[in-house]
């Protein structure tokens, strides 16, 4: 949805990215946090899970060396220092929006997976997910960064509709309350949603999926400028930088006679993954 020409670069073309220290830092955080309720609740303290963030960044760089690369030249430590010191800020801030011992999360880093009637399959990773004793169920995301302005706010509600709904076709529960907690800034946006949300968030995925499914017979991925291009990995092969795009790897033939003229994937293709995935932090 942020940019059609990314999608391709990142899921058919496959192109590197280089890792952000911001993206990184969301990871560790996300780390901590899921790790500190392996402890009994008296122990989940600010002090506790300060003390997870270095061995869970040893625990990063064994599964990632290449994040290794984000201090290169830091001979002295100092950037390093200072960016595990903003990730305890940021764990510190979580214990003035939730209290964790007063919680027992019923999944953590939950994998979730679900196919629609259409075929459309849907995946995603939820941070936490908690049940109340009346079976009233709360998906939590934590957001490493500040909360949007209001009219900003449709992308990371997008993202918690679409973990409601696949918690509501795999197990027949509309989740009673969405909640994004913003650590940079120390917010919370909470939304409960109803039945007629989880339906309109369904219909705007076969929509996109349709979407995909043409701009991949079509080789027809368009950019779609905003102010995040200056962060994007790939302006050297995007037409908004004066780039030109890798050749398209996918075979494309014209349509055939009587078809709508948008063009047909060749047979090697035909049956690429149909399936939507949505996870980060």
């Amino acid at each position: 949805m942020r940019c059609p020409l990314l999608y391709r670069f990142r899921v058919i073309d496959k192109l590197p990215e280089k890792p952000s220290e911001a993206a990184t830092r969301g990871t560790l955080v996300h780390a901590v946090l899921e790790r500190l309720f392996d402890a009994p609740a008296a122990d989940r303290t600010a002090p506790k899970a300060r003390a997870l963030i270095p061995g869970q960044w040893d625990r990063l760089l064994e599964t990632k060396p290449e994040l290794s690369d984000l201090f290169a030249g830091d001979a002295e430590g100092e950037r390093l220092t200072r960016w595990l010191g903003e990730a305890e800020q940021l764990v510190d801030r979580w214990f003035s929006l939730e209290d964790p011992t007063r919680l027992e999360p019923a999944e953590r880093e939950m994998f979730v997976e679900t196919e629609l009637e259409s075929g459309l399959r849907l995946r995603g990773v939820i941070d936490r997910v908690d049940i109340a004793p009346s079976g009233e169920v709360r998906i939590v995301d934590y957001k490493t960064g500040k909360a949007p302005r209001p009219e900003y706010s449709e992308e990371p509600l997008f993202q918690m509709t679409f973990y409601a709904l696949v918690i509501w076709r795999l197990k027949g529960v509309v989740p009673r309350r969405l909640q994004l907690v913003y650590l940079g800034s120390g917010d919370v946006m909470t939304y409960d949603p109803v039945v007629a949300d989880l339906e309109r968030v369904e219909r705007k995925l076969l929509a996109l999926w349709e979407a995909i499914r043409l701009a991949t017979e079509t080789g027809d991925w368009r950019p779609r400028p905003t102010k995040l291009c200056g962060w994007c990995d790939h302006q050297a092969v995007c037409p908004e930088f004066g780039g030109t795009p890798p050749v398209y790897p996918l075979s494309v033939r014209p349509a055939d006679a009587g078809e709508d003229g948008q063009g047909r994937m060749g047979p090697v293709r035909a049956e690429a993954g149909r399936a939507v995935a949505l996870e980060g932090p």
